[in-house]
């Protein structure tokens, strides 16, 4: 598919989506155990920078693990279109809430500016930042395979969230170093304010994606093109136009017209649409399309794709 990765099926997405909610609490929760333990001990506002962090995380991932047991839900009778949006208002969720620990540790890192103070047991900070480097790798890994693999705007803002981690466990880790070993100990709240600034950042790249969703905005110029060269295939297609799309959840939502011969009969411009929509559906699993069919106007006015 010239640079574009078919999706999976219905039920290996859902699979694969429920492992990967089930993977982020698992680790959210070990690593506020750890975390916990070692700010106690150290003292140090970087190191806390990253226990708050990892409790928002905690929540966010529980929010993530019940939105998209939700957004699995089958389509109903009140629901035509399925339950996918409800992916994205969970990681606008998140953005509020990574917003929040942004915030909370600018509030404690700014006193540490004015008044320094030293970190304690930076050997145990560093053990642990390192244990949470390791295990956060592993599950945004993961994670980016499962947002490969469906598609899921849920998981893919719990993954930027765990990114953010890594790199807030790298900051720690410096700032730890810098503090122990050679008495900087202003770089204790500065890398908790970068950290900060990260992590807001983050949250503004969720809120942004989760709102076009909602938005109902295009799939991306590629994705499209694929679309309209795969309809355009068939020989009897003589035209594309009206190509709108969208997504909701880890589903796509596919809607075009066909401009086909004008004497041609009601049956067989019907059976040229089923075959168009089997071979998009093919390429993009799950998706449902929807064609509609038109009479071929020959003008040079008319563009093929438009």
């Amino acid at each position: 598919m010239r640079g574009i990765r078919p999706r999976e099926g219905a039920q290996t997405s859902a699979r694969l989506m429920r492992l990967a909610t089930y993977a982020s609490v698992s680790v959210a929760v070990t690593l506020i155990v750890v975390k916990v333990v070692a700010w106690w001990i150290t003292g140090s506002v970087a190191l806390l920078s990253s226990l708050v962090d990892s409790l928002l995380d905690a929540a966010a991932s529980i929010i993530t693990l019940l939105a998209v047991r939700h957004s699995l839900t089958p389509a109903d009778a009140e629901h035509r279109f399925g339950h996918g949006k409800v992916e994205a208002l969970a990681a606008l969720l998140q953005a509020g809430l990574i917003t929040g620990s942004a915030l909370f540790i600018v509030f404690e890192s700014l006193p540490r500016l004015v008044d320094p103070e030293p970190v304690a047991a930076g050997g145990l900070g560093l053990a642990v930042m390192l244990f949470s480097i390791v295990v956060t790798f592993a599950l945004t890994r993961f994670q980016a395979h499962v947002v490969k693999r469906t598609g899921s705007t849920a998981i893919h803002a719990d993954a930027i969230h765990y990114l953010a981690d890594l790199l807030t466990n790298s900051g720690v880790i410096i700032a730890l170093l810098l503090a122990t070993q050679l008495g900087w100990h202003l770089a204790d709240p500065l890398f908790a304010l970068g950290i900060a600034g990260y992590i807001f950042w983050s949250a503004l790249r969720i809120g942004r994606h989760a709102f076009d969703m909602l938005m109902d905005r295009e799939l991306p110029d590629e994705q499209r093109a694929y679309i309209l060269e795969v309809a355009s295939q068939h020989p009897s297609v003589l035209g594309v136009h009206e190509l709108k799309t969208r997504q909701s959840g880890q589903r796509l939502f596919i809607q075009l017209h066909l401009e086909l011969e004008g004497s041609m009969n009601l049956y067989r411009a019907h059976a040229i649409a089923d075959t168009v929509e089997a071979e998009l559906e093919t390429h993009f699993p799950g998706a449902e399309v929807i064609i509609h069919q038109d009479p071929y106007v020959l003008s040079e006015d008319t563009p093929v794709y438009r």
